[in-house]
């Protein structure tokens, strides 16, 4: 199961039986998650680039697992006592591919929320397969690698673009905060070899730091229960996927504008 995904790096788990549960009756499903996934590449830009909205690798996940039938899907649980109702629950699931006469797969990609996300999703497949609606639950997230990659990552990209002071990065079309700005001078003056270093630092920690999604904070809660018993596939996509081949014409470039005292995103 999942050949692509795992020549490529990508961690997989499964929790709870999902493994048979999955490799007897959803095996064309995987098939198509092995293609979809297995099939993702990631420009470093987008990672320095992306904000304002969903990530531009989650709306191509998203695209890409549509055109397979994994759609949106909307779920009421009510409970009634004599024919009246005395409660109704609802639950949103991104993604679900139901296979008729066999089961349904429930799937949320979670590349960069808050890590609180993983608890929504976790409870709701345990609800939803507590009352038959859902087999197993699949949650997609940054893996191991790709965190730990993230900074040097971002440095290879702020090196590679020359970023040496505060008005590169403006340059980029980036609109870093007083706060972030006095953050980066920060690591300059403790010690940091240089701009590009300080930044990347910084940027990382502000964007993709312990505090939002990626494997080990889903790990954690899989491993203290959190969503147990339902049979659980997680992915992690891995730092393989990240591409450096990618012109200076693709980030945009602005002219440097006066800084700005809002707390805005990083990006």
């Amino acid at each position: 199961m999942f050949p692509t995904l795992l020549q490529r790096g990508f961690q997989v788990e499964f929790l709870s039986h999902a493994r048979a549960i999955l490799g007897v009756d959803f095996p064309d499903a995987m098939a198509e998650l092995d293609a979809v996934i297995g099939a993702l590449s990631i420009p470093v830009t987008e990672i320095v680039g992306s904000g304002g909205g969903e990530a531009k690798i989650t709306q191509r996940l998203r695209r890409s697992l549509a055109e397979h039938g994994w759609e949106k899907a909307h779920f009421t649980i009510e409970k009634r006592v004599n024919g009246k109702r005395r409660e109704s629950i609802s639950h949103e699931v991104d993604h679900v591919r139901d296979v008729p006469g066999v089961g349904v797969i429930a799937l949320e990609i979670e590349w960069n929320n808050k890590d609180p996300f993983f608890d929504r999703d976790l409870e709701n497949f345990k609800r939803l397969h507590a009352e038959g609606v859902i087999s197993v639950g699949v949650i997609v997230t940054r893996g191991r690698s790709l965190q730990d990659e993230m900074v040097p990552m971002v440095r290879r990209f702020a090196q590679g673009r020359g970023l040496t002071c505060d008005a590169d990065v403006l340059a980029l079309g980036l609109r870093p905060t007083t706060r972030q700005q006095d953050d980066v001078a920060r690591r300059m003056a403790g010690g940091a070899p240089s701009f590009a270093e300080a930044w990347a630092a910084s940027f990382c920690q502000d964007k993709y730091g312990a505090a939002t999604t990626h494997w080990r904070k889903l790990e954690d809660r899989v491993h203290r229960g959190v969503g147990n018993p339902c049979p659980l596939l997680l992915i992690g996509i891995p730092a393989e996927v990240v591409t450096f081949d990618i012109p200076l014409s693709d980030m945009p470039r602005a002219p440097v504008p006066e800084p700005v005292e809002a707390e805005l995103p990083f990006f």
